[in-house]
């Protein structure tokens, strides 16, 4: 791993911030909040700890999966990138030479495919791979260019004049999902959405938040994406708050949350519901809720620093290997490995 002169400052002044705030008596493993938002917050430290044994395997992960495979993919590049950045952002260090690598491995496979996204066709995966692949450079800070403009053509157009995205895959839980897919579209368009295309865009959000108001989701996927669609879309805040009430009363005993209705909780699910919470600013990281999930996830995580979740989906492409752990487990595991960290990095400061 590198780290740059800046990424050691920021660790630092992440270490002073947190001993600080422990001084105080503001943040320790012991102390109970004044105003009753949790009962004790979880110790940096051992946050610190899990992000820092998770990291090396989501670059392995990454660097594999670029090495086996010309394309992109969402488990494996996405997710794996958003992590990474968010550690970044604190101080963590990185190998910034991964990190670049797939940046542009994202970049070529859109490149391959513009022809077909200027004529509204896309590539495999549809508008899954297309959101998560400008989801991936908007957080790797790559500009727009010609490319990108095809790719949001592509998500513009597609489907139709329908008021959502449908999701054209089917492997649960993270690729199964309209809510899902209609939530990378909204953010793909929203970050990288060119001044032509303003107006149609505006003229298919309204659609979409009407669509989104009306909604019913049933799956944790579903909820979690649909309050992050309405959050993007400025809806009511008061709509707002009774979705993260429904996600809030959908944590289990151990302080997990479950992939649907009857499932025990994991770490995908519990990852994801976090994530969305702080994100929506639905809850802030010293609620009670909150921490039972890191604890939960604490507890989880394996020696080997990763998440382990259980396969749901039917394989359809050649199975190999990227080196992170859990065998035909681990794309899920990879995915569930991301959420998880990104849920924990929320729980430090920049």
């Amino acid at each position: 791993m590198v780290i740059s002169d800046r990424c050691r400052n920021l660790t630092r002044a992440t270490l002073l911030v947190v001993a600080g705030l422990t001084m105080a008596g503001i943040m320790s493993a012991d102390h109970v909040l004044a105003n009753d938002s949790a009962e004790t917050i979880t110790s940096p430290a051992e946050i610190q700890k899990a992000i820092e044994a998770a990291l090396p395997l989501l670059e392995k992960s990454s660097a594999g999966s670029a090495e086996q495979r010309k394309c992109f993919t969402c488990h494996s590049q996405a997710l794996p990138v958003m992590a990474i950045s968010e550690a970044r952002k604190r101080g963590f260090e990185i190998n910034l030479k991964n990190y670049a690598r797939q940046i542009d491995h994202t970049v070529a496979h859109l490149k391959k495919g513009k022809g077909n996204y200027e004529q509204g066709k896309g590539q495999g995966g549809g508008v899954d791979t297309a959101g998560y692949a400008l989801w991936t450079l908007e957080v790797g800070e790559h500009p727009a260019d010609q490319v990108i403009h095809a790719v949001t053509h592509f998500l513009l157009s597609s489907p139709g004049d329908a008021a959502y995205w449908k999701c054209s895959s089917n492997r649960p839980p993270s690729e199964s999902s309209d809510y899902t897919t209609t939530y990378l579209a909204i953010r793909a368009l929203k970050y990288y959405g060119n001044a032509d295309q303003q107006m149609a865009m505006r003229e298919r959000f309204n659609s979409t938040l009407k669509w989104l108001l009306d909604a019913t989701p049933v799956t944790t996927e579903d909820k979690v994406f649909h309050l992050r669609s309405l959050e993007y879309l400025e809806a009511p805040v008061a709509s707002l708050k009774l979705h993260a009430d429904s996600l809030l009363e959908m944590q289990q005993a151990d302080g997990g949350w479950s992939q649907k209705e009857g499932m025990d909780s994991d770490p995908y699910a519990t990852g994801i519901v976090m994530v969305c919470l702080i994100r929506t600013q639905q809850v802030t990281s010293d609620n009670a809720a909150y921490q039972k999930g890191l604890s939960f996830l604490l507890q989880q995580q394996t020696e080997r620093g990763s998440w382990h979740v259980k396969s749901r989906s039917k394989p359809f492409q050649k199975y190999f290997e990227t080196g992170f752990p859990h065998e035909k487990d681990q794309f899920i595991s990879t995915a569930a490995t991301a959420w998880a960290t990104i849920a924990l990095l929320l729980a430090l400061p920049e």
